[in-house]
């Protein structure tokens, strides 16, 4: 049973690389808006973090999850 805790929090805990990937691929794609219109510097950045913080904030529910399965069933 102990070994399928581990499991479930691990697959809990993969969400962290789901975000790692969006922000730099958002990242990437907004470096090449603001290559292409400077001007347009401000509202991209706005977008950008605002998609970070969303994509961070998946990754903090899935290591929250993983760490309540391993208290509550471990």
């Amino acid at each position: 049973m102990m070994s399928l805790v581990a499991v479930g929090a691990g697959i809990a805990a993969l969400t962290g690389i789901g975000a790692g990937i969006g922000i730099g691929i958002a990242t990437s794609k907004a470096t090449d808006a603001i290559a292409r219109q400077p001007e347009a510097d401000g509202k991209i950045t706005k977008a950008l973090l605002l998609g970070c913080a969303l994509a961070e904030g998946t990754a903090i529910f899935g290591m929250v999850v993983g760490i309540l399965i391993i208290l509550f069933l471990g």
